[in-house]
């Protein structure tokens, strides 16, 4: 009975030592928080392309997210490997860029303005490596650098947010005060006096795309001063600006916030989100990264997408909540940046 029980302790003990090590195992999987990668589904390449974010991060649910939703697709259609490094400060940029160099990487992505500087050092000392920078002009002949009309497609939800309001008072919440984001302001501005020279526009700069508590704070003051729409050009300190619009819908007030970059309706919800300025990054990223894909990838001259390159546009379920006559109006416009009759300011 001795020998019995002894065999029988045993055995729980070793049961319990191989449940233990299953456990460990499963603690231990996923990507690290810094970083991800895919190395392709059925197809197979041997092609390496590599993303930095900026500080805003991957799930920015803004344009970092689409750049890397357009190398995920990539990946799954061709086989090519991807991975991203996520930036938690600027200091990041440079190790981070120059880790894909080290790994022989066919094409490096920086997705930002603010990873200009960064990847200028890092270009120019690594003329053998390619890459390629959203919302900013390299000069470097190993770069392609993408930027946008954003003043353009601000234009237009100017256009819709200054016939929609009830107040007469409009917000503008940005992120950094950089060239990039004083062109969503300006063609804001631009088009919002266009239609409505009536309407104030209050502006209010966080200096960060990754506090979505600023952006909370920042909703709230011009909502407190009578602002009934919010267009935020700030990534993910955004995420606040809609979380401060939904408290106040949840209280039964009326308050309405502008999407950038993505359709963010689409993360958000019809409730809160008016429309969205959205930016093709997804589509820019893609063809390159096809490109080099497919072998025929060579930097050229920096590129531009502005509204004659569908670059720029209101997001396609805008007429969920904004009348077919203002829509009407915003394409009217839409066409006369287009043939040159208005020009639209930069700042």
């Amino acid at each position: 009975m001795k020998k019995f029980f002894k065999l029988s302790l045993v055995m729980m003990l070793a049961f319990t030592l191989v449940l233990a090590g299953c456990g460990k195992k499963a603690d231990n999987g996923g990507a690290a928080p810094s970083g991800g990668n895919a190395s392709g589904g059925e197809k197979k390449s041997d092609i390496k392309i590599g993303m930095v974010t900026d500080t805003g991060g991957v799930n920015d649910k803004s344009f970092n997210q689409s750049a890397w939703e357009a190398l995920e697709k990539l990946n799954k259609d061709t086989g090519v490997s991807i991975k991203y490094l996520q930036s938690k400060a600027d200091s990041d940029y440079v190790p981070n860029l120059n880790q894909f160099v080290q790994g022989k990487y066919n094409l490096t992505w920086g997705i930002g303005a603010v990873i200009k500087d960064a990847m200028t050092t890092v270009a120019k000392q690594n003329p053998n490596s390619n890459f390629a920078i959203i919302d900013n002009v390299v000069e470097a002949p190993n770069v392609q650098s993408v930027t946008f009309a954003e003043n353009e497609g601000s234009f237009l939800v100017g256009v819709v947010a200054a016939k929609m309001t009830k107040s007469n008072k409009i917000g503008f919440v940005g992120g950094m005060d950089i060239p990039v984001i004083k062109r969503f302001e300006a063609g804001f501005k631009a088009g919002v006096a266009a239609v409505n020279p009536d309407a104030k526009v209050l502006i209010n700069y966080t200096g960060a795309f990754d506090k979505p508590d600023l952006g909370k704070a920042a909703a709230a003051t011009m909502y407190n001063d009578g602002a009934d729409i919010i267009f935020h050009s700030s990534g993910g300190t955004g995420n606040g600006v809609f979380n401060e619009a939904n408290d106040r819908i949840k209280q039964g007030k009326k308050v309405w916030v502008i999407g950038v970059d993505k359709d963010q309706s689409l993360e958000f919800g019809d409730q809160v989100t008016l429309t969205s300025m959205v930016k093709d990054v997804e589509g820019a990223v893609t063809k390159y990264s096809k490109m080099v894909a497919d072998g025929n990838f060579k930097p050229g001259a920096p590129v531009t997408l502005g509204l004659k390159d569908n670059g720029v546009s209101l997001a396609s379920t805008s007429s969920k909540n904004v009348p077919a006559d203002v829509l009407k109006l915003a394409d009217e416009y839409k066409e006369k940046i287009i043939k040159g009759e208005i020009k639209v300011p930069e700042q």
